[in-house]
């Protein structure tokens, strides 16, 4: 009975993980494509350090935000691992 209640538990767990996954890599997903190529032509009005937006976010603002996504996901597992109790001690 525990080890059926012990894994529910972590399927809960790692349901939350994938959603998690699902919606920073969704979040990438948009700001690289869409930033860098599907919308770079209303970005490229605008300027950004003398850079055209649209190109900026092709060449450094998508690694940016990829780098970003990395500390929020750690943030949010640390969080995780802590409702469930298997955070490091």
């Amino acid at each position: 009975m525990k080890d059926n209640t012990q894994k529910k538990l972590m399927d809960k767990y790692w349901k939350k993980n994938l959603s998690y996954l699902g919606i920073l890599l969704t979040i990438w997903f948009i700001v690289s494509y869409g930033a860098g190529i599907l919308f770079v032509d209303e970005l490229n009005t605008i300027r950004m350090g003398g850079f055209k937006l649209g190109f900026w976010f092709a060449q450094q603002g998508s690694i940016y935000i990829f780098v970003i996504l990395i500390f929020v996901y750690v943030w949010l597992m640390n969080k995780l691992d802590k409702e469930f109790d298997v955070d490091e001690k």
